[in-house]
């Protein structure tokens, strides 16, 4: 199962530091990540200062 980022993103960029594949991008208003690529590790879920991304 894929995480996601919610809505509640604030654009920090910390997830997208954090991700050891590099596919979490800015999109329009919040970060998103590429679920298709998503190897499930939660490093970005771990670092999310505000718990903005989830699992699928």
């Amino acid at each position: 199962m894929a995480y996601f980022i919610t809505d509640a993103c604030v654009s920090c960029g910390t997830c997208a530091e954090t991700c050891p594949l590099g596919i979490i991008a800015e999109g329009d208003g919040k970060f998103v990540i590429d679920a298709d690529q998503c190897v499930e590790c939660g490093a970005c879920a771990g670092a999310c200062p505000i718990e903005a991304i989830e699992a699928q």
